[in-house]
């Protein structure tokens, strides 16, 4: 067969601005060095770096005083999650998120011998679902004491991994699993890589053999790698969250090839919308080459995850009709009413036959404040919204909101019941628990597998661990492993079994451009043409990638020639259609 090669164009864009007065910077130094921090304020430091803010001209004396190295932008880290609406009642009994079950985690039991080091923004002692006497910490200058919340992103992330099961709140994926806490977020939201870099040695020192990091920001800093690199070396485990932009952007430290990058999906096994999805391929040209560890590996729950929070600072909705127990989540308005349920249906206008009474109201038509509204006006004590569509129903009451009375929505597969109800109740109040999505409820729960499954393997490394995982995970999305969920949605009882019957080895998982495709070339008719040769691969269809680039799909029958410039070379490789990670080795033409 015979191709035109398409042809690409890169374009440049130059982004253009001023200096900031003084800028961040890590500073790496050779054995003779430590000189170079006299007369700065060092913010943190470690062995053969330190951090400081330094303007353009700190930045040149540096460069030109004895034992300097290197210097690199500090780089921000942000923690990634969005806030979701809150649900359910942890007061009367303890509730499992549905994550525990979709990652089989309620089917193995927690053995000695783990601890999970989560740098994030502090675990708040204020909450009790916890076995504290497990729990260490340490904390970065300026961020305050460790068990002293910074948000509640942190105390949600812990909860995730670890909350106590104790008949109360709810249960983590390793409940009671030990834990470090490093705090490295500011008042501000954000921390440094240099902090993470800091972080990581603390891991090393408090015993962990797993850290979770629910955080992430753009550009790749060489300390905070190398970091990672020494901790897995020494036989750990790290995981970090993708990203929420919902784009293709690599974020890190998940984008670091020692870091296993986790991804978010939802109780349907269905991609959540705002995980991210790098490629696994990276660098331009000859330098192209394909990386499944600096891509997505797994996945696991990750949209409208239930955990701990600071005490308080979470709202808890909850409804009962005729005496059983019905899911909801908050609208708006704190209080408590019970009564006779009256159906309003879509509560277009008032009727006096819902005063004092629960009011049910179908979603659609009119505005969830309207209905509420409508259901204030004709004396209804209370409203429930149902859903119209399948799925629970979550919303506010907007801004301005002129209602007083508690206002909560329900899922639409619970109508029949609540329509078939004689009387409900509804309440709205503050709570120890609530609902976050994002890759950062994600990472958190593979980080508690992890823990779980290793506990049970206790021979195995860090990176055998990542493995198995891996190989067992549950294939979701497009068929084989993608960009999106990786390898699948993480399942901690497969990944136990795989390790019971094919050893602490048998996990590890072939690397892209294994020997099972190989591809080999040659120039002909005065330079002019390339002619390919492969053999492997198990689809119908095969793409060639050409510098880098998807450049054709074609029919997988071991042979392909394309038009070429004579003076140009090129570098060809051959992947199974619509894989990444079935590919031949490269060559260059």
């Amino acid at each position: 067969m015979k191709f035109t090669m398409k042809k690409t164009c890169v374009a440049t864009m130059l982004a253009l601005g001023t200096f900031a007065q003084a800028e961040r910077m890590i500073v790496s130094h050779h054995d003779n060095g430590n000189g170079l921090k006299n007369g700065h304020q060092v913010l943190v430091q470690g062995d053969g770096w330190f951090a400081v803010e330094l303007d353009e001209n700190g930045k040149s004396a540096m460069r030109g005083k004895s034992g300097f190295k290197n210097m690199e932008v500090d780089a921000k880290r942000y923690p990634l999650s969005i806030y979701n609406d809150d649900a359910g009642d942890p007061t009367l009994q303890q509730l499992k998120p549905y994550a525990i079950y979709q990652s089989q985690a309620d089917q193995l039991s927690l053995q000695p011998g783990q601890k999970v080091c989560v740098i994030d923004s502090g675990l708040d002692a204020s909450n009790n679902d916890f076995e504290w006497s497990n729990i260490t910490g340490d904390n970065d200058s300026g961020t305050g004491n460790w068990f002293d919340h910074g948000g509640p992103h942190g105390t949600h992330v812990a909860g995730t991994i670890a909350a106590a099961d104790n008949n109360i709140g709810v249960v983590g994926m390793a409940p009671g699993v030990p834990l470090h806490i490093i705090k490295v977020f500011n008042a501000a939201g954000w921390g440094y890589s240099s902090d993470l870099a800091y972080a990581a040695q603390k891991c090393t020192d408090a015993g962990a053999n797993i850290i979770s990091m629910s955080l992430g920001g753009g550009g790749a800093n060489s300390i905070e790698e190398n970091a990672f690199d020494t901790f897995i070396a020494n036989g750990g485990l790290v995981v970090a969250a993708a990203g929420n932009d919902g784009n293709s952007v690599r974020s890190y430290p998940a984008g670091y090839s020692s870091v296993m990058m986790i991804g978010a999906n939802d109780a349907d096994n269905n991609i959540a919308d705002f995980s991210q999805f790098p490629s696994c391929t990276s660098g331009r040209g000859k330098k192209v080459k394909t990386d499944e560890t600096i891509c997505v590996e797994v996945t696991a729950g990750g949209v409208d995850t239930f955990s701990t929070y600071p005490a308080g600072l979470a709202t808890l909705s909850s409804a009962t009709a005729d005496g059983a127990g019905v899911a909801s989540s908050a609208m708006e308005n704190v209080g408590s009413a019970s009564g006779s349920t009256y159906y309003m249906g879509t509560a277009e206008s008032t009727d006096g036959g819902a005063a004092g009474k629960i009011c049910l109201i179908d979603r659609g038509v009119i505005s969830f404040h309207d209905k509420v509204a409508n259901c204030e006006n004709s004396g209804g004590a209370g409203a429930i919204i149902i859903n119209n569509e399948p799925g629970m129903l979550y919303g506010t009451l907007g801004d301005p909101n002129a209602t007083s009375i508690p206002a909560v929505g329900a899922a639409f597969e619970d109508r029949t019941f609540l329509l078939g109800a004689s009387t409900a109740s509804v309440s709205i109040g503050a709570s120890d628990y609530g609902y976050m999505s994002g890759t950062s409820m994600a990472t958190p729960a593979v980080a508690g597998v992890a823990a779980l499954v290793w506990s049970n393997h206790a021979d195995c490394t860090g990176q055998e661990i990542r493995d198995a995982l891996k190989a067992s995970a549950e294939d979701a999305g497009a068929s084989g492993k993608d960009d999106y969920f990786g390898y699948g949605i993480v399942k901690a009882k497969a990944a136990s079994d795989y390790l019971t019957a094919n050893g602490c080895e048998g996990g590890v998982t072939e690397p892209p451009g294994g020997t099972d495709m190989t591809l080999t070339g040659s120039r002909s008719n005065g330079n002019r043409k390339a002619n390919l040769s492969w053999t492997g691969g198990t689809t119908a269809n095969v793409d060639v990638y050409i510098n880098g680039s998807l450049n054709n799909t074609t029919v997988n029958d071991g042979s392909a020639t394309y038009n070429v410039s004579k003076n140009s070379t090129y570098t060809f490789s051959v992947c199974e259609e619509g894989s990444t990670v079935e590919c031949t080795n490269e060559i260059t033409l």
